[in-house]
């Protein structure tokens, strides 16, 4: 054998990645030969739910993103046990995490910028288009002196926010990750179009506005002395004008109320948490209100993926969110339907982008069908997140192992 040759025949040093997978495949076959895992799976994800519970119940959680995403992180890896490969968690969602991460830390970058606050315009958008300000006629009417039920469901819906897209992520992670990553990619790109929004036009909400004159507000301060004042010493109700409530004891002036409906639950720590949030988050990022965008971005991506009954709670959901949003003083209408229009922009263009680039694999496989196949063979094991079929095909006839039930077929 020339040394040509056997160059050729010995056999290549084995990548990281292979190792890595190798070692996946034994502790699997390990797992799958010696334990139930359906069982393991249920016992594990039951202890989850109920720590996660106990941490809620007690108030030691915060909604933070960050939190939110560690404890969806952890359930998806408990009911990934005998289903797919646990890392897959790991190589999914922490770039997903990484990637909020940089969002949230450049939203104050457009204070740095000196970028001029909108303080009015926004105020005369919504008076032009109703002839009032919502917000204010909404407060006038609706609102008393202490909070009623109703503000129960809007408290719930606008936390809601904070849990809602992150859940319904991990749902979708765990019944198709094709349409995970659809997801995903939607989200973050709401989320970073509306990054921009906030440094290009920072704008401040109306309770922010309800604090503060248009002399105060002139120069256009990101943070002018009066957002920081009480809301009733604003003279004459700030830009948004006065509030005349047809309630008695209500407050004649318009205030931020997203929070207080938790009192009526005596869930205090709960509206402490979330008013802290608040104060930590950047107060001149009205427009667009992703609030509003995001809520309508789920109801856009569910519509073709849910039946009549998913359809209309996923558009009820952007619909009492758009009014929570406004009854509470959180964002303007304006702020509201420019949110609206971001997530239909995010929609229509990754749309037509996922098109374009099956299109164009399409060709490749017309040009290269031996390559292409080979790569799409490749590309849907690193999809679904599991191994290869020769390897699922050893765990079979494994008792108590991924394929028991049928589960790996739904799973995929």
């Amino acid at each position: 054998m020339t040394e040509l040759q056997s160059k050729h025949t010995e056999d290549p040093t084995p990548s990281w990645y292979s190792r890595v997978r190798f070692a996946e495949f034994t502790a699997a076959r390990f797992g799958a030969t010696n334990f139930n895992l359906v069982l393991v799976r249920r016992v594990t994800v039951t202890i989850w739910a109920l720590t996660l519970l106990v941490l809620l119940s007690t108030r030691t959680m915060s909604f933070s993103r960050s939190y939110v995403l560690l404890a969806i992180a952890i359930g998806l890896a408990a009911a990934s046990i005998g289903r797919r490969n646990i890392l897959s968690v790991v190589r999914d969602w922490l770039p997903f995490g990484i990637l909020l991460a940089v969002y949230d830390s450049t939203r104050g970058i457009a204070a740095f910028l000196g970028m001029p606050t909108q303080w009015e315009w926004p105020v005369d958008a919504d008076r032009w288009m109703f002839g009032v300000v919502p917000t204010v006629w909404l407060q006038e009417h609706l609102k008393m002196a202490e909070p009623q039920w109703w503000e129960v469901i809007t408290s719930a819906v606008y936390m809601s926010y904070f849990i809602v897209p992150y859940a319904l992520a991990g749902y979708l992670w765990l019944r198709d990750r094709v349409q995970w990553k659809k997801f995903v990619l939607r989200f973050i790109a709401i989320f970073f179009l509306g990054l921009i929004g906030y440094i290009m036009v920072p704008a401040a909400p109306p309770w922010a506005a309800a604090k503060c004159t248009t002399a105060e507000v002139v120069e256009g301060p990101a943070f002018p002395p009066c957002i920081t004042e009480p809301v009733q010493d604003a003279p004459g109700g700030g830009l948004l004008g006065p509030v005349e409530p047809t309630n008695p004891g209500a407050a004649p002036y318009t205030e931020r109320i997203s929070s207080r409906g938790w009192d009526v639950l005596h869930f205090g720590p709960v509206r402490t948490v979330l008013e802290q949030g608040q104060e930590k988050s950047n107060q001149v990022a009205a427009i667009p209100s992703l609030h509003a965008g995001v809520t309508a971005l789920l109801a856009m991506f569910m519509w073709s993926r849910t039946k009549t009954l998913g359809r209309t709670l996923f558009t009820g959901y952007a619909l009492i969110m758009a009014f929570t949003l406004v009854y509470s003083a959180e964002h303007y209408v304006i702020d509201v339907l420019l949110g609206w229009g971001l997530a239909a922009l995010v929609m229509i263009g990754s749309n037509y982008g996922e098109k374009a680039w099956y299109r164009r694999k399409a060709r490749k496989a017309v040009d290269k069908p031996d390559a292409d196949m080979a790569e799409l063979t490749g590309a849907a094991m690193t999809e679904t997140g599991d191994f290869s079929r020769p390897d699922q095909a050893g765990l079979e006839d494994v008792p108590g192992g991924r394929v028991v039930g049928g589960e790996a077929d739904r799973a995929r």
